[in-house]
């Protein structure tokens, strides 16, 4: 798959050398730590030098910004990686962007809708099933819900709980 996923987002520099403060958007920030170059939205590709977590935050310094006017000039740029440089996952474990477009199936086979987004919460995700006629339906993800996620076959199957009048 040739995707490209958000992972961070740039803050503010970080002290005159043109380092930057970029806050983790995933459930994996120590793969900062392993990059070696950073994607930013409009394309451009840094080459990191060295990156360190700092209160919640990584700070990356790169060969490209070398003072903190050229890193002001990236605020509020995304980071983004490439879905081939992401690590792999454990079994039974996917990508969100992997999923988004799949058909979303009711345990009898018929089509609820299509996967569209993913809700982090505090204590399991929710999954975002867009419905062509309809209001989203909301699925925990949890196994008791969603029986089956199938990449090669490209479908989900999913048990309604018991709260959705979609039936």
């Amino acid at each position: 798959m040739d995707k490209e996923i958000v992972i961070g987002k740039i803050v503010a520099p970080h002290g005159v050398r043109g380092d930057i403060r970029i806050m983790p958007l995933t459930d994996r920030p120590e793969q900062f730590l392993n990059l070696t170059y950073l994607l930013l939205e409009d394309g451009r590709q840094l080459t990191v030098k060295a990156a360190r977590f700092h209160k919640r935050m990584v700070l990356v310094s790169t060969k490209e910004i070398t003072n903190m006017n050229e890193a002001e000039l990236l605020r509020d740029k995304k980071i983004l990686i490439r879905s081939e440089d992401l690590p792999p996952l454990e079994e039974g474990r996917f990508y969100v962007a992997d999923l988004v477009g799949l058909p979303v199936f009711d345990e009898q086979g018929k089509q609820l809708g299509t996967f569209k987004d993913s809700i982090t919460t505090g204590s399991n995700d929710v999954y975002i099933v867009a419905v062509p006629d309809g209001k989203d339906l909301l699925i925990p993800a949890l196994k008791i819900y969603v029986r089956e996620i199938n990449l090669p076959e490209k479908r989900i199957v999913v048990k309604l709980p018991e709260w959705t009048d979609e039936a």
